[in-house]
């Protein structure tokens, strides 16, 4: 295509953004826009850049501006919503009640319709008309994104099977001996970007963003994979010392274009990586693995109620979200068996805890605010059996 077309820019301004250059992505489509002011969607994608660039009033017009196009463009309220200090009016309230009375909206629009509502209730302390909505956004998403506990379940114990300490003994040595990484693990809204924020304060050390490198690797060695041989994790066993520091320092190349600062060490914040900290040991084993730890409750409901686009479908069933929990739960303290002191563990709690007071009168609002909607968490707290009891009341500081 030539390199005016505007799906093209519209596709290298996507490419930069994924690439950390946030500045040039919303030069990119202040141009683009310029040449097409008409284009709802654009504006929108403009808003999104611009928030990610920290400018959020300006975000905050440029999905004005989209929603002024087309008012039903269930997106650009939900981003709006996603702001944490944003708040809409009585007549966008009214107006996103009036989306979702239309039959003919289109479902992706009512789930960004769903939620965002749910968040204005929330913020206007009407919990269960909020929770209902917030159910309703997930049931809708649901549909569209089948998500099997029982598959992960038997992945868990799969990884338990392969994964144990003498196999680790076996290949003791092997793997990409570089330092760089600091894989921070857990589950979505357990406080990462909190605990990459202090890590990154170092001069030593570089926040990047959730990567997608080790999830991508594991998906090639599945592809490259004989049709009727073992897959992952299975096929681990397979892999020899040089096919896996190969492994390692292709990770580490691959993620060579998000390190801009030069600092030795750089934070891989992707959460569902604590399903491949077996395959981060074998091709990485110095680098740094923390797993990031919330209370099963607070750190459910807040996945409930935040709309995840991709990657996360067990976030759209309470009862999936509890299994999930545990089976983290359950690998976690395998891999604390099989490869002691190689973890550390932080608790959301204990960092806002020893977090200076003006941070934590920031923070200490999600610590707690499950409760309100404590009377509609029954299947999650049933799924997470003794994982809930278990969790400490106190925990320790770090």
């Amino acid at each position: 295509k030539a390199p005016r077309d505007p799906g093209y820019r519209s596709l290298l301004a996507a490419i930069l953004a994924n690439l950390g250059s946030f500045d040039e992505t919303v030069r990119v489509y202040e141009e683009l826009l310029k040449e097409h002011p008409g284009q709802a969607k654009i504006w929108m994608s403009y808003g999104h850049a611009l928030r990610t660039a920290g400018r959020q009033d300006d975000s905050v017009s440029a999905y004005r501006r989209a929603i002024s196009m087309v008012p039903t463009l269930g997106e650009a309220y939900w981003s709006l919503a996603n702001l944490k200090t944003f708040r809409f009016t009585d007549e966008e309230a009214r107006a996103m009640r009036a989306a979702l009375g239309r039959k003919d909206l289109a479902d992706e629009d009512r789930v960004h319709f769903e939620f965002a509502l749910g968040k204005t209730l929330e913020d206007a302390g009407s919990y269960e008309d909020s929770f209902a909505h917030y159910a309703a956004g997930n049931a809708l998403r649901r549909r569209s994104h089948p998500y099997s506990a029982d598959d992960n379940a038997d992945l868990i114990r799969r990884l338990k099977e392969l994964f144990t300490a003498d196999f680790f003994a076996a290949r003791s040595g092997w793997g990409c001996p570089a330092q760089d990484p600091i894989f921070i693990v857990g589950l979505p809204r357990a406080g990462s970007t909190l605990l990459e924020q202090i890590l990154a304060s170092h001069s030593l050390v570089e926040g990047t963003m959730e990567l997608p490198d080790v999830p991508r690797i594991v998906h090639e060695l599945n592809a490259r994979a004989r049709e009727a041989g073992p897959r992952f994790p299975e096929l681990l066993a397979g892999l020899d010392r040089d096919a896996l520091h190969a492994l390692g320092a292709g990770y580490l190349e691959s993620t060579r274009v998000q390190r801009k600062t030069g600092a030795p060490f750089f934070i891989d914040k992707n959460p569902n990586n604590w399903l491949y900290l077996g395959l981060i040991q074998l091709m990485l084993p110095n680098a740094r693995i923390i797993d990031a730890r919330r209370h099963p409750l607070a750190c459910g409901f807040s996945c409930f109620k935040q709309h995840f686009a991709r990657g996360q479908s067990f976030t759209y069933d309470l009862e999936d979200l509890g299994r999930y929990y545990r089976d983290y739960i359950e690998l976690m303290a395998h891999f604390e068996r099989t490869l002691p002191n190689r973890i550390h563990r932080v608790l959301y709690e204990s960092m806002v805890a020893d977090t200076e007071s003006e941070v934590r009168r920031l923070l200490a609002d999600g610590l707690e605010h499950w409760r309100n909607y404590d009377p509609w968490l029954g299947p999650l707290k049933e799924a997470l059996g003794p994982v809930l009891s278990e969790y400490p009341a106190e925990p320790a500081s770090i």
